[in-house]
């Protein structure tokens, strides 16, 4: 299994941003996509973004135009850039990465807080 371990979380107000950080135990090349879903209290985990090795993305309604998935394939981290956060942003922010041969590994978590 790939080890994933996130960074970055912490609490902002509303209108600031974070930028996550998700660094993977393997080479990037050979996980096949990457993501971040998050979960809020009480709420199911739900996606947020994902990249498809090859540069395909997607975002999750509510975070289009705001949120950012990238990857650093030199340093094995996956990025999520987090802008004009609001108070529903709040949640754990987890790292998912599927791969052929490891299968699906998790990171964590980092607890994100959006708060006046």
């Amino acid at each position: 299994q790939v080890q994933l371990v996130e960074s970055g979380g912490g609490v902002v107000q509303p209108g600031e941003s974070l930028r996550l950080s998700c660094a993977a135990s393997v080479g990037l090349f050979s996980i096949s996509s990457m993501a971040w879903y998050r979960q809020a209290t009480g709420k199911q985990r739900e996606l947020v973004a994902r990249l498809i090795n090859g540069g395909i993305t997607n975002y999750a309604d509510s975070v289009k135009g705001r949120f950012t998935i990238s990857r650093d394939t030199a340093k094995n981290t996956i990025y999520l850039q987090m802008n004009s956060l609001k108070p529903e942003d709040t949640a754990v922010y987890y790292c998912n990465t599927f791969s052929i041969t490891s299968g699906s590994s998790w990171g964590q978590g980092t607890q994100v807080t959006v708060s006046s």
